[in-house]
């Protein structure tokens, strides 16, 4: 999921030559890789050329958004509290231990707190991190991401309550509109992130596919 082209077709109808030179670049640097593809993206071809490749539908990431008005109110035995600088290794830990993602992006999460545009939050048990979750505001919309749970503390409404918490925040920071993602809502799939965006407000905006160079490059660790 990391390996991964993105705006595919959106600047500009997306030609033969941009697609060889993407495919070339990530069999240059040998990873195995995605193409997203937003249903607004052009050609209309797109999939099939991309299919035409080798690549193979993957598994879809559905979008939601929702206004920053009347943020949900979500409690929690745990306390949420933004990440200050001081904090910032806390939050990156939590996030690498609680997502599964390689131990490089620990340093580089760490640098999100305090940064442009950035906020960050922790939920403790005590003074134990338990969860996160970021906000990152620009030209009035707030992304919410970077949200993880660790395992012994799952189901304990830690993710609805950092959720409300980065709701507020975008507002505070003048954003109009907050914008998320997760696994596309499939049978057999996990769901609990689904279901706690459903919860807090969003509205299904659309499904994107995700085509991949082999199923090693498999998107599923959005669920």
């Amino acid at each position: 999921m990391f390996n991964r082209a993105l705006g595919l077709g959106l600047g500009r109808p997306a030609a033969e030559s941009d697609l060889d030179e993407i495919a070339g670049f990530f069999r240059d640097v040998g990873v195995e890789w995605c193409a997203a593809v937003a249903p607004q993206a052009e050609p209309a071809e797109l999939s099939a050329s991309l299919q035409a490749r080798g690549l193979v539908p993957g598994y879809a990431w559905a979008k939601f958004r929702r206004s920053v008005s009347d943020p949900p109110e979500r409690t929690s035995e745990l306390r949420v509290e933004r990440a200050s600088e001081g904090e910032a290794r806390a939050f990156a830990e939590t996030f690498v231990r609680g997502y599964g993602v390689p131990e490089l992006m620990r340093d580089w999460l760490a640098r999100l707190p305090g940064r442009k545009g950035w906020e960050c939050f922790v939920a403790y048990d005590g003074e134990q991190p338990a969860a996160t979750g970021a906000v990152f505001a620009h030209g009035g919309v707030g992304w919410l991401g970077i949200a993880a749970t660790l395992p012994e503390h799952r189901r304990r409404g830690a993710q609805g309550a950092l959720l409300a918490a980065r709701i507020r925040a975008a507002a505070e920071a003048g954003c109009e509109v907050v914008v998320t993602e997760t696994g596309a809502l499939v049978e057999g799939k996990p769901s609990s992130s689904y279901r706690n965006i459903l919860r807090a407000g969003f509205q299904l905006d659309y499904e994107r596919p995700n085509y991949l160079s082999s199923p090693a490059a498999d998107t599923s660790g959005t669920g």
